[in-house]
């Protein structure tokens, strides 16, 4: 059975209808001072969920305009693009006070068959070998602001074990790539779309950090501004949320205050379930070593 935050996430991309095509959803705290970028993307999906019958999303671009008020709801428009016999587009604004700070368009698709084919899964360790990286915040608690101590260390809805964990108060220079195993903090229930609104919530988790790796610094770091700005993700092939999935990330690129990263997510059998992409803001002011 799913436990509590689990039941607390998924209630939370499960939004209130306040009018035609309009939906309220409300907020978390994860201790970052604005809105987690994950939840509106995940909220927003729903959102466009809400207005088909059966066709399930391929592929979703979103941008984000502003930063969210975790204090306040935010409220989701959705546009009817077009139904045709096989795709139906939808576009959702989600609003604050009245102005955008996030536009996404997602594409849903009626289930075929065809070719295909998929890059190999990487060989690394299993998660059974790994420890959870709520774990590795509670080791440093210390050293975390007594302000957002408690929601850095406290139970979450999903888990992440990372290959290359290290310390993030005294991280190390590294390759611009991680492997994440994700999962599910509980089991949930049957239904697809709430796999795809959840996994849309968890790709923006610890994905631009990789863009920090080759220069020795993490979000811990004084000095550091970062921001997402644009995410895109395309859903490959049925999985499951609550069995273990390995979110692949590698960034190709810096430049110009941005970073750009690419993500590959697949199931223990070695199938790659869906594929990611973002570009973020990364401002720092200090001096890396380097």
């Amino acid at each position: 059975m799913a436990n509590a935050v689990v039941e607390r996430l998924i209630e939370l991309l499960q939004l209130e209808p306040i009018g035609q095509l309009r939906y309220r959803g409300l907020s978390q705290d994860l201790g970052y001072p604005k809105v987690f970028g994950g939840q509106v993307i995940g909220q927003a999906l729903s959102a466009a969920i809400q207005t088909l019958d059966s066709r399930m999303p391929h592929s979703l671009h979103s941008y984000f305009l502003r930063p969210g008020d975790t204090n306040h709801p935010i409220e989701y428009e959705v546009e009817i693009i077009r139904d045709g016999r096989s795709f139906s587009v939808r576009r959702v604004i989600a609003s604050q006070f009245g102005k955008p700070i996030l536009a996404m368009t997602a594409s849903f698709q009626t289930q075929e068959t065809g070719l295909e084919h998929q890059d190999s899964m990487p060989n690394v360790p299993g998660p059974e070998v790994l420890e959870s990286e709520v774990k590795l915040y509670r080791d440093h608690a210390d050293e975390i602001p007594g302000r957002v101590r408690d929601l850095f260390t406290a139970e979450r809805p999903i888990e992440y074990r990372i290959v290359e964990a290290q310390n993030p108060f005294r991280p190390r220079h590294g390759i611009a790539k991680r492997h994440m195993w994700i999962r599910a903090n509980g089991s949930l229930p049957d239904d697809p779309l709430v796999h795809q609104s959840m996994l849309a919530y968890t790709t923006d988790y610890g994905f631009l950090e990789t863009a920090l790796m080759p220069h020795g610094i993490s979000l811990m770091k004084p000095g550091l501004t970062i921001a997402s700005l644009d995410h895109a993700i395309w859903f490959h092939r049925p999985f499951r949320l609550d069995d273990w999935l390995l979110y692949v990330a590698d960034s190709p690129s810096a430049s110009g205050a941005r970073g750009y990263v690419r993500g590959q997510i697949f199931d223990r059998d070695g199938n790659l379930v869906a594929s990611t992409a973002q570009e973020g803001l990364i401002r720092y002011a200090g001096d890396t070593d380097e």
